[in-house]
């Protein structure tokens, strides 16, 4: 089968390679997935660089999301064959969705209805139910309450901007260009700041009349995680989600207390089956009565991978990019 496989460490257009490979065999609990499409995200990239704290060993293949029709299972899995499906890939054991054929552990992965495109449901399952984490069983988000949303352009942020719209918060996003800025605009946010034009605290405190952010999904880190701290509203949650920028938010214990405000951590991998697949009901009942949309902006063929990973890791990119796989 065809595949794009990491030889090394560097940019992806340096150590992705297309190769000719095994069909991957699954193991109990596992399923092999025939991918139609697989979605781009900054860990992909990551893990190029062998910076990302989940990179298998080389060589492997990247690719942390995928949608796809069940093929073959292996002991133990309740999913027929020709099951279509969304979820996470076995990534970590090198066996990402940048291929014809991966694997993904049966746990990972949840039936798709009809209604949702292959490209939709390949960039569904990492962006939601960590947005679903977040802001609802980590932030505690209300309706009429304030979300600051960081990065909102990337297709971590675009999600937290659908999904806070969609409980109902009045959302704030941060973005970094005019084309981000429309796009975001064209989500559905409320207020849109470019930082390279706005001082973002300023403009927070302005719209909120000073009062600040209630809760604050932050998947970039950095600089910008910084200038949010200044406008944690009190009583705010301040959610660590990612470092898109290549450091993590670093906060002052005596900050927060004067600030009376909480850091709070987020990360998916740490629920159970039962949780992950209560999280999915919900995110699709949202789906099935038209509040929760896809933002995928472009899918480009499988032979792209390279320079669209390259488009991702300049910041170039706007929502999610998908590669088209198999039809």
């Amino acid at each position: 089968m065809r595949a794009w496989q990491v030889s090394g460490a560097g940019e992806p257009a340096a150590v992705l390679h297309m190769v000719d490979i095994d069909l991957p065999v699954p193991g109990p609990g596992e399923v092999r997935v025939r991918v139609h499409a697989a979605a781009l995200g900054l860990p992909d990239v990551f893990m190029c660089r062998s910076s990302y704290p989940l990179t298998p060993a080389l060589p492997f293949v990247p690719g942390q999301e995928m949608c796809g029709t069940v093929d073959a299972v292996g002991d133990g899995v309740e999913l027929a064959v020709g099951t279509r499906v969304m979820g996470v890939t076995s990534f970590v054991d090198g066996h990402g969705g940048f291929a014809e054929m991966t694997l993904g552990r049966a746990a990972t992965l949840f039936p798709v209805g009809d209604a949702m495109s292959d490209a939709d449901a390949a960039a569904f399952r990492i962006g939601y139910s960590t947005a679903w984490i977040g802001l609802v069983r980590r932030g505690g988000l209300q309706a009429g309450e304030t979300l600051l949303v960081l990065g909102a352009a990337g297709g971590s942020g675009a999600a937290a901007v659908l999904l806070g719209r969609a409980l109902g918060a009045r959302v704030i996003a941060v973005v970094a260009g005019a084309d981000k800025r429309e796009y975001c605009s064209a989500l559905g946010a409320d207020v849109v700041v470019d930082r390279l034009v706005d001082q973002v605290a300023d403009t927070v405190r302005a719209v909120t009349r000073g009062r600040g952010a209630d809760v604050v999904y932050d998947p970039v880190g950095g600089d910008a995680a910084r200038e949010a701290l200044r406008v944690v509203a009190r009583d705010g949650r301040f959610l660590a989600v990612g470092f898109a920028s290549g450091r993590w938010v670093e906060v002052s214990a005596s900050h927060a207390v004067r600030g009376s405000y909480s850091l709070v951590g987020v990360y998916a991998g740490g629920y159970t089956l039962d949780e992950n697949q209560a999280d999915q009901r919900a995110l699709m009942s949202l789906v099935d009565r038209g509040d929760l949309g896809g933002f995928v902006t472009r899918v480009v063929p499988f032979d792209e991978l390279p320079a669209a990973l390259e488009r991702l890791a300049r910041g170039e990119a706007i929502g999610k990019t998908v590669l088209h796989v198999t039809s």
